[in-house]
């Protein structure tokens, strides 16, 4: 097992340990001032058992979007690394740094340009993932590789780190029946990867071997969650050229349920 992988699993398992209450208050405490955590919409850091929890803390009310079909919105919290559309099936994690779509979604069978948009989830940002439009899930691919860090410093320095990282491919059809995929990036210290529609999608585990989950008629409403990172990582957004009219920049900060483009028919 690569050490990174290793180093990810053992803190994976302390962020879950219950510490005593005044010890685990200021642990949390002093997570939240060290990455300047925006609490407003969750409960107090002081209420959280473990930093587990904390990671992957919930909404404490939903948050509103626009309901209309053509609104494409962001599925999580984070930051826009960069986007833009594939040149001979290359997309780019930051300027300069390219990596190939074959590789990433452990396809073999692609043709055509794409849109893409990168969208790196730090620390301190609100941790689950939900469904960006009306979705048909087709398939889950789970693709082993190491954990480095995906922060703008390491993307700048490992070419094609995306590909090389483990990762879970969601292929998902919306509802003009363009194709859609969602690729979340696993990173050091993410403890997992977790899907609620299909527990048996293990990541950060000893399996070092491509798995392939198929669904017939798994439906997700925009909205919806489909689960969450145990720590900060980074979602890659592919679609058809041209199905999704993006309104993005590089640098910008998203908020899960902001609309981010149209979606085209």
């Amino acid at each position: 097992m690569n050490k990174d992988n290793l180093f990810s699993q053992i803190f994976g398992k302390v962020a879950k340990l219950n510490f005593f209450k005044p010890l685990q208050e200021l642990i949390n405490s002093f997570y939240v001032k060290l990455f300047k955590i925006d609490m407003s919409e969750f409960k107090p850091a002081s209420e959280y058992k473990n930093l587990n929890e904390l990671f992957t803390r919930e909404l404490l009310k939903p948050r509103e979007f626009d309901a209309a079909d053509e609104i494409f919105i962001s599925p999580v919290d984070g930051t826009c690394l960069s986007f833009g559309t594939t040149k001979e099936l290359e997309a780019f994690s930051i300027k300069g740094m390219s990596y190939g779509l074959k590789e990433l979604l452990g396809q073999g069978e692609l043709e055509g340009e794409f849109d893409f948009a990168n969208i790196y989830l730090s620390p301190k940002d609100y941790h689950h993932y939900h469904a960006p439009c009306d979705i048909t899930i087709k398939k889950a691919v789970y693709i082993p590789g190491k954990l480095y860090s995906v922060a703008v410093k390491w993307l700048s320095k490992v070419d094609s780190l995306y590909t090389k990282n483990e990762r879970v491919a969601l292929l998902c059809e919306m509802k003009n029946g363009k194709k859609l995929w969602l690729v979340f990036v696993g990173a050091l210290n993410v403890g997992k990867m977790k899907f609620c529609f299909d527990e048996r999608i293990q990541t950060n585990a000893m399996a070092n071997f491509t798995q392939i989950y198929e669904y017939e008629n798994l439906h997700i409403k925009k909205g919806e969650r489909l689960g969450n990172f145990e720590l900060g990582s980074t979602i890659v957004i592919l679609s058809e050229k041209d199905a999704i009219e993006y309104n993005l920049f590089e640098n910008k900060e998203l908020k899960f349920a902001e609309a981010i483009g149209r979606i085209k028919e």
